[in-house]
């Protein structure tokens, strides 16, 4: 049963890190899941300091991701159709790779702005901020869902070889 475990936890890590790029799964909480997993394997220890600070952190990311941008928005001079634009932008990048993902929350941000008649000057400097929300939070959601997949990687290796 612990193989079973040591999988799925692998495989939330996995999906958690795949997580921090893709706005349609929460990573955080995926990759908080799978160390949570890794403690029903018998010989599996993890500090209860480790889990909290691991839990806490998922949580501050998690709420970090959803206000940032807004925040960002608003602090200068964005409204609603920016933020929607980036977020609409985002789901449009997916399909476009990598270069599609950082570019088409810029845009769409941009043309959110442009839609609500604010100058185009304004409108860049929205986009900007808007884009640079994301690309914090996308960057601390990366660094936990790496961190936390290769503390799930290097528990279940200790196990296995045990």
């Amino acid at each position: 049963m612990e193989y079973l475990y040591i999988f799925l936890s692998i495989l939330f890590a996995l999906t958690g890190l795949a997580g921090a790029v893709l706005p349609v799964l929460p990573g955080p909480p995926l990759s908080f899941a799978a160390l949570l997993l890794l403690l029903l394997c018998d010989g599996i220890e993890i500090g209860t300091m480790q889990l909290v600070i691991a839990g806490l952190f998922a949580v501050f990311v998690t709420i970090l991701d959803y206000i940032a941008p807004v925040w960002f928005t608003k602090k200068f001079g964005g409204s609603k159709y920016g933020t929607w634009g980036a977020t609409i932008g985002l789901f449009v990048g997916l399909f476009m790779g990598p270069l599609g993902i950082i570019i088409c929350p810029f845009l769409g941000a941009f043309i959110g702005e442009l839609a609500n008649e604010t100058p185009p000057t304004d409108a860049v400097k929205v986009a900007f901020m808007t884009f640079a929300a994301f690309m914090l939070t996308t960057g601390l959601k990366l660094v936990y869902g790496i961190y936390m997949f290769v503390m799930v990687l290097a528990e279940a290796w200790g196990f296995i070889w045990k």
